[in-house]
């Protein structure tokens, strides 16, 4: 009995205690939530410059490009030299008919020789027709005038007629079989021709996609052996750019842009197309807008990823906030100054009564730091650049506190229950 006691006293103890802990603990939170504080950030109105700008990526491209390819199939045999005189490679400065590959030929030679040997025998064949239409004229002559004469039968007549027609009609074989051959040889030597690729422009080549050894066929489509740039000083940067900022873009007006390959160097440019053939990807419409650039250095690389930035419009001397300001609003009403409590809760922050419903109005609501509380101030909104935005209103001046946001501070007066005190003498 003695031995049960005690656990239900240890237990009750044990409960107590927690208990005790438990009430402390939330007393110190209590006290420490109630003697919490908002502690208002302010930044000042200051007058500066504005660029409103739509913010995409894109993608440079030269401005002309040539994709050159085989015509025939056959072993690519050797690369010709750049004006430099090294094997033709990547990034090699070729001349227009410089010669960039050479495939191998012997089968082509081959036929070649056939054919100019077909024109020989297709000669001699018209030569040998043309004899035998000679004789056939000479025995058709001479059978009128014994038929005529009545010297020879009217069956040797009728076949002296036919043989000179059918002489005739060799003739004309044989002249054909001429023409003939003269085609296959210049098809022969065309494609004995093709063996040599010469560059068709000037330029850059920016792509090689065959080995020496390596067997190119044609088919259908040409093979591609080289893709060759024509001229790298102006390029162009292919944009996709939303359906719903693509109607804000002008032709001719200014763009900006960095790369990655150059941190901290900005670029310039100008907006050259727009195309119409939109593309859609994941349920947005996508426009190309293609923007011309000078390359005069060459620093800029063919596929590189351009950072761009159109500039719709620009505004000088003017007064900026921050965005922040301008979607800030007093959580409590004991913030708000008390002469002007019921004015500003009249109407939601930005919007007046009449202000239609749909588009965003341009007026808005700027919240003024007046010692302890804060006061509105109706300000008209102008561009904006993402982070800040141009505002004019009456009363508005350079260096003006504007409240941004609403920070909770804690009182550090509020001590834990449960730390001993520290006694100082």
């Amino acid at each position: 009995m003695t031995l049960d006691m005690t656990r239900i006293l240890k237990r009750s103890l044990i409960v107590g205690a927690s208990a005790f802990l438990l009430l402390g603990a939330g007393v110190w939170l209590w006290l420490s939530r109630d003697g919490a504080k908002l502690s208002l950030t302010t930044t000042a109105v200051k007058r500066g410059d504005l660029t409103a700008t739509i913010s995409a990526t894109g993608t440079i491209e030269p401005l002309e490009v040539v994709d050159v390819g085989a015509q025939i199939a056959g072993r690519v045999a050797a690369f010709g030299a750049d004006q430099h005189g090294r094997t033709v490679d990547y990034g090699s400065v070729v001349e227009r008919g410089a010669l960039l590959a050479k495939i191998d030929d012997s089968v082509y030679a081959a036929d070649l020789s056939v054919a100019k040997a077909g024109q020989l025998s297709a000669a001699a064949n018209l030569e040998q027709m043309s004899a035998k239409l000679e004789q056939s004229t000479a025995e058709w002559d001479r059978a009128q005038a014994l038929f005529k004469a009545n010297l020879i039968s009217q069956v040797d007549y009728d076949t002296a007629k036919a043989n000179y027609a059918v002489a005739r009609a060799n003739v004309s074989v044989a002249r054909s079989g001429v023409a003939q051959s003269q085609a296959d040889l210049e098809k022969a030597e065309r494609n004995l021709g093709f063996c040599t690729i010469n560059s068709p422009v000037s330029g850059v080549i920016i792509d090689r996609r065959v080995n020496i050894g390596q067997t190119v066929v044609s088919s259908l489509n040409a093979p591609s052996l080289f893709l060759i740039a024509r001229d790298l000083t102006k390029m162009q940067i292919w944009v996709a750019l939303n359906e719903a900022d693509v109607g804000r873009i002008r032709l001719g007006s200014a763009a900006t842009f960095t790369v990655d390959a150059f941190p901290g160097r900005e670029f310039r440019g100008t907006v050259g197309k727009v195309r119409l053939n939109a593309t859609m990807t994941q349920n947005v419409v996508l426009y190309t807008v293609e923007v011309d650039i000078e390359n005069p250095d060459r620093v800029l690389l063919p596929y590189l990823t351009a950072n761009v930035r159109f500039v719709l419009s620009r505004e000088t001397g003017v007064l900026i906030v921050p965005n922040a300001a301008l979607r800030w609003s007093p959580s409590s009403v004991a913030l708000i100054a008390p002469d002007v409590r019921p004015a500003a809760l009249a109407d939601p922050p930005g919007l007046r009564a009449g202000d239609p419903p749909g588009p965003r109005s341009s007026r808005r609501t700027l919240w003024v730091k007046d010692g302890e509380f804060v006061r509105p101030l109706e300000v008209t909104a102008g561009i904006s650049d993402g982070l800040n935005t141009a505002v004019t209103a009456d009363g508005l001046r350079d260096g003006l506190e504007v409240v941004t946001g609403e920070a909770a501070s804690a009182r550090t007066d509020v001590k834990n229950p449960f730390l001993p005190r520290i006694l100082r003498r």
